[in-house]
C-alpha cells in the first residue's frame, strides 16, 4: 500500500475512473426507471388504492325502469320477434322447425291450440319433428313470445289473437 498525497490507495487507477463513471449512470437510471417515487408496499394496500387498481375499465349506466300503469308499449310485436329471432329456425326449417308459412307443417300443431303452441315456445319441448329452445333460445317477454307464436300460426291459417298480456298462474 503506498501514500499518495496523504491517501492510501486500495483501488487501481483504472478501476477507480470505471467507478466514478457508473456512479452517474446509476443514479441516472435510478431516476429514469422511477424508482424513487414508488410507495411504501403498506400504502400500496390501503383499501382507496386497491379499489381503485381493480376498478372495471368502464361502467354502464342503464335508464331506470319505470313502473308499468297499463300495458307496456316497449313490448314487441309478434312480427318483430319472428324477423329478430324466430325467423333464424322458421324461415328455412331447421331442427324440424315448421317453416314460416307452411300450413301442411302447422296443421297439426295448430290443431294442439294456441296455449300448448305458447307453451311449447316459452318451455321448450322435443317432439317426433324436432326439438323447439326455451323462448328460441333468446330473452323475449313470455307476451312478447306468445305474440310470436300467434303471428306465425296466423301466416299459416290460424285465428288466434295477438295477446295484450299473459295471465300470471
Amino acid at each position: 500500500m503506498a501514500l499518495k498525497n496523504g491517501f492510501a490507495v486500495f483501488i487501481p487507477a483504472p478501476l477507480l475512473r470505471i467507478l466514478l463513471a457508473a456512479i452517474p449512470i446509476a443514479i441516472v437510471c435510478y431516476f429514469a426507471a422511477g424508482r424513487h417515487d414508488k410507495p411504501s408496499p403498506a400504502a400500496d394496500m390501503a383499501p382507496d388504492i386497491v379499489a381503485a387498481r381493480i376498478a372495471p375499465v368502464a361502467h354502464i349506466a342503464l335508464p331506470e325502469a319505470k313502473a308499468a300503469t297499463g300495458p307496456a308499449v316497449s313490448l314487441l310485436k309478434g312480427q318483430q320477434v319472428y324477423e329478430g329471432l324466430c325467423v333464424g329456425c322458421h324461415g328455412p326449417g331447421l331442427a324440424g322447425a315448421p317453416k314460416f308459412g307452411d300450413q301442411k307443417a302447422w296443421a297439426p300443431r295448430i290443431a294442439q291450440g294456441y296455449n300448448t303452441l305458447v307453451m311449447h315456445a316459452i318451455n321448450g319441448f322435443t317432439g317426433y319433428a324436432g326439438m323447439m329452445p326455451p323462448k328460441g333460445g333468446g330473452a323475449n317477454e313470455d307476451v312478447e313470445v306468445a305474440r310470436a307464436v300467434a303471428y306465425m300460426a296466423n301466416a299459416a291459417g290460424a285465428k288466434f289473437a295477438e295477446p295484450v298480456s299473459l295471465a300470471k298462474k
